[in-house]
């Protein structure tokens, strides 16, 4: 904890068969501490603040059993899937209370100097409940679990492009709830807008009607600033949308248990009108014909 986050006093009716872990994820910009650890009482004190402070924000969200947090004269319970926000500056007080197994939670650290957003003001959500507001709210819960679950498994590429989203994320959160939305950079609400796009596109795959004009739509953006937003992206919103739907069709013919599907009805399942355009994408993206995917002994009657 010192080391990684900041010096606390910790105190534990579980001393004698604590078991803690803490993996951290160095991301660009920010930093992910995914924490699992045995019931215990926090304080950071004056004078732990002036023996040193790193001056960064943590916003977190809570996995496990309740937590009391007081800081700055505010005193919240937070239960699963609540988010939070604390500031290393501050003295605070935490108790991960006692309900029979290991707490679980993910912090995400902010540095006070890089958030573009009016120190003071942030400083009224310390020790609040932050409830999850509209989709930006839910694409962060998501991607803080998300993240915790699967960072071992994510290359340097993959992470780079995570800590990036995350980071914009966690500031167009907090300026939800300080109406500071319009202070931020456009870059930073551009980068939230695709990725509330990119969630609406995997939410909506199966959608025979998804495509640009319905994404734009839905966002209420034209179709022109849909376009320019995936300028400089590996692929157009066309594109991304085929592809994930032939990755969803592809994992589906793998699948033994949809044996008794036809083809035509997994192509169909994902979005694709018409088998022969299936075929054609699929072919021009594999390498092969859908049939010779699936196991020799399926004949499958939609071929």
């Amino acid at each position: 904890m010192c080391q990684d986050i900041m010096p606390t006093v910790m105190v534990s009716d579980h001393a004698d068969c604590f078991r803690g872990r803490i993996d951290v994820s160095n991301l660009p910009g920010t930093t992910v501490a995914a924490l699992t650890f045995s019931p215990l009482s926090g304080r950071r004190s004056p004078a732990l603040i002036r023996r040193h402070d790193p001056e960064d924000y943590y916003l977190f969200v809570v996995h496990g059993s309740p937590i009391r947090l007081e800081q700055s004269g505010n005193v919240t319970c937070l239960t699963v899937g609540e988010m939070a926000l604390f500031d290393t500056s501050h003295p605070l007080a935490a108790d991960f209370l006692d309900h029979g197994r290991q707490q679980r939670v993910t912090l995400m650290r902010l540095p006070r100097a890089s958030l573009p957003l009016p120190g003071g003001t942030v400083d009224s959500l310390l020790g609040n409940s932050l409830l999850a507001r509209g989709p930006t709210g839910m694409l962060l819960g998501q991607f803080l679990s998300g993240l915790r679950e699967n960072a071992a498994a994510c290359g340097l590429a993959e992470l780079n492009r995570l800590g990036r989203i995350g980071f914009d994320l966690a500031v167009t959160f907090l300026a939800s709830h300080i109406d500071a939305q319009n202070t931020l950079p456009v870059e930073t609400r551009e980068h939230v807008l695709r990725a509330r796009i990119d969630a609406f596109i995997e939410h909506n795959l199966a959608d025979h009607d998804l495509r640009p004009a319905t994404i734009a739509a839905y966002h209420h953006i034209s179709v022109r600033t849909l376009h320019q937003l995936f300028q400089g992206q590996p692929e157009t919103v066309s594109a991304t949308i085929r592809r994930r739907r032939l990755e969803r069709c592809k994992v589906d013919l793998l699948d033994p248990r949809l044996r008794h599907h036809t083809i035509g009805d997994i192509s169909a399942r994902w979005g694709f009108r018409h088998p022969a355009d299936f075929s054609r994408a699929f072919r021009a993206a594999y390498g092969t014909a859908p049939r010779d995917l699936r196991q020799p002994e399926s004949h499958d009657p939609g071929t």
